[in-house]
């Protein structure tokens, strides 16, 4: 079978070559009703465009990179969901890759993206990725943090203020008379659970009274919170926290299953539990659960407009994009 051509597809849609071309690289310009028509003779003729030899010709691919920390955690699904929409308005798709954590998945995500010659790369960091970032961005390979803040301020980012949003949880849980806190989530060389954790030791030092008892994880999932309620319900009442503050909703959603499902501990009298994300299930767990909430979604559109405007002009100067976070008090931590 003879493949067809972007002449074929003019042709059969009564348009130009040029108008072909548009509307695969920059639909926006063209109306909506000439898109329609040529999209509806690709299909006809089962076009599929040579994105190599495009590739060869522009520089680029039309596809974004993306790295997320977590693929089981709703905020980046959310969020990857959000970016995808926003660059299929842009005439784009998202190649999304999970590092689970791991710096050696991440390198060999930004290997993939570079070989593929992305337009540009959102990426929520697990380690200091800015060097190779610059030099991906030196090969006309721009990036914007998502998530997260360079340290350096050399790279855009889209994120929310974590220290401010530990220090809400944390303010909140001591207005409702809670005094011994833990605080649950890791590894601490994330940056995300590295800032909840000052935010929470900052609003506790203004409360000579109050303690934060850091408890590490190795992962911010469904089965460390688990792992850490089982420990919690093991000591003694005297002993426990009476408040917990998860560095996500996925770590506060396992301690109030092996807490208050398994371990018999009441949910808020005994222990107070705050969680971070918002995510869908936090309203809708046994005991409704209070959480930090992020905009995942504004995130996610704002990553990937501000990613091909950097595409489209280098010089642009890095912006840092800092959402406030937002408290949402739900059942789990109801005054003592």
């Amino acid at each position: 079978m003879v493949s067809s051509s972007v002449k074929d597809v003019a042709a059969l849609a009564r348009v130009s070559i040029g108008t072909v071309s548009n509307v695969l690289n920059r639909p926006e310009i063209v109306s909506p009703e000439t898109v329609e028509r040529v999209t509806l003779a690709m299909e006809k003729l089962s076009y599929v465009r040579n994105e190599a030899a495009r590739q060869l010709r522009v520089g680029h691919s039309s596809a974004l990179g993306l790295i997320t920390l977590s693929g089981s955690n709703p905020f980046f699904t959310e969020l990857t969901t959000a970016a995808e929409d926003g660059a299929a308005l842009a005439g784009y798709s998202v190649i999304a890759g999970n590092s689970n954590d791991k710096k050696e998945r991440e390198a060999g995500y930004l290997n993939l993206f570079e070989e593929l010659r992305v337009r540009g790369v959102l990426i929520s960091p697990v380690g200091n990725v800015v060097p190779r970032l610059r030099r991906m961005r030196e090969r006309g390979i721009p990036a914007v943090l998502v998530d997260r803040v360079s340290k350096d301020m050399s790279f855009s980012s889209v994120s929310v203020d974590d220290v401010a949003g530990g220090a809400l949880a944390v303010s909140h849980l001591i207005e409702t008379g809670r005094r011994r806190i833990a605080f649950v989530g890791g590894p601490a060389e994330i940056r995300q659970v590295s800032d909840r954790l000052r935010g929470a030791r900052q609003a506790a030092a203004a409360h000579p009274e109050v303690t934060i008892e850091a408890i590490s994880t190795e992962a911010l999932t469904v089965q460390a919170g688990r792992d850490v309620g089982q420990e919690l319900a093991q000591r003694s009442p005297q002993s426990r926290p009476d408040a917990i503050f998860a560095a996500n909703d996925l770590l506060a959603i396992g301690l109030l299953q092996t807490l208050f499902i398994q371990g018999d501990v009441a949910i808020p009298e005994e222990i107070a539990l705050v969680g971070y994300d918002d995510i869908q299930f936090a309203s809708a767990s046994v005991v409704p659960l209070t959480s930090v909430r992020q905009p995942s979604r504004l995130i996610g559109e704002t990553a990937v407009k501000i990613l091909l405007e950097e595409a489209d002009d280098p010089d642009l100067e890095p912006r840092q994009i800092l959402y406030q976070p937002e408290l949402v008090v739900r059942a789990s931590s109801a005054p003592h």
